[in-house]
């Protein structure tokens, strides 16, 4: 019987020395769900990334005392 070869011990992203991302579930309605897909493909990214970049700048402008270093 053969045998599947091992799988590697590091998988994912390396590490980049930064506390590691939390994960947040959200229930979007279909609209801006869409909305986030349709921004995604024009820019080229992920949704998870337009939905990031989105709440980077909503803190900015509506505590912009917090600032990038503190929470990302």
């Amino acid at each position: 019987m053969a045998t599947k070869p091992a799988k590697p011990a590091n998988r994912g992203r390396p590490a980049t020395g930064k506390l590691a991302a939390a994960r947040v579930s959200v229930s979007l309605p279909p609209d801006i769900a869409r909305t986030l897909q349709d921004i995604a493909k024009q820019k080229k990214v992920s949704v998870a990334w337009v939905m990031r970049d989105a709440a980077e700048r909503y803190i900015a402008e509506q505590w912009p005392l917090f600032g990038k270093g503190q929470g990302g």
